[in-house]
């Protein structure tokens, strides 16, 4: 028997909550609640325990990107949750300045509000599993174009004196954004042994996701806007 995934879906639109809840219903994924604001989403989270959250950022009461970090860190007088969810940020092209604090925040990716009901079904699974959701496009994108301007975001700086020369190379590749095979390709390793170099790095450094491992790349200098990651020269000349 399939083991349930349960999920809270926050959005401010009847109309987007109620497709979502649709699409998702339909591949088997119980909606366990649905909130309008960032208050609501918090107190559902609480409430129902959910594995993946669906938050969109612009909403009354407290938007989706606070509402994220009181997920993560309680404020005085809460409790912690036991097992926290995965939340992915529902966005748009006109509020990509919001995406990286999200992450910093404790986000495991973001979704374009126009998905598709196959890429919405896919990132709520892959979230679950424990992976980032993290386009190369896209967010090293977003990334490089903010992560040296917003000074006022929650940073994750991490010693990385921890890492191993090979693990500094696959974080700083894992940094733009490849899955787990393109990393194979471009560094010459099996499947295997990049999941377990990644594995390492995020133990090590105790960083939730790949997401996370993104931003402490670029906030420690491991890979830096316009300077490639290993192998990209020689990949870009073959």
């Amino acid at each position: 028997m399939t083991e349930s995934l349960r999920v809270v879906v926050a959005d401010d639109q009847t109309l987007v909550r109620t497709g979502f809840r649709m699409i998702l219903m339909a591949d088997g994924i119980d909606v366990v609640a649905e909130a309008t604001n960032g208050l609501e989403a918090v107190d559902a989270v609480r409430r129902t325990r959910p594995d993946v959250v669906l938050m969109d950022v612009r909403m009354p009461e407290l938007d989706g990107l606070e509402a994220t970090r009181r997920i993560f860190t309680p404020r005085a007088g809460e409790a912690p949750l036991r097992e926290l969810p995965r939340v992915i940020i529902l966005t748009t092209f006109d509020l990509d300045r919001y995406v990286y604090a999200a992450l910093s925040a404790g986000a495991s990716g973001f979704l374009l509000k126009d998905v598709t009901p196959e890429q919405l079904v896919a990132a709520v699974r892959t979230v679950r599993a424990g992976d980032a959701l993290l386009a190369p496009t896209i967010t090293r994108r977003l990334v490089e174009r903010f992560v040296q301007r917003e000074g006022d975001t929650a940073t994750i700086h991490r010693d990385l004196a921890a890492l191993t020369p090979r693990e500094r190379e696959v974080l700083a590749v894992l940094a733009r954004g490849l899955s787990n095979a393109e990393l194979a390709v471009r560094l010459h390793l099996s499947e295997a042994t990049v999941k377990t170099h990644v594995a390492r790095i995020l133990a090590k450094l105790g960083l939730r996701d790949r997401a996370q491992a993104v931003i402490v790349a670029y906030e420690t200098g491991v890979v830096s806007v316009g300077r490639p990651a290993p192998g990209e020269r020689s990949a870009e000349r073959g």
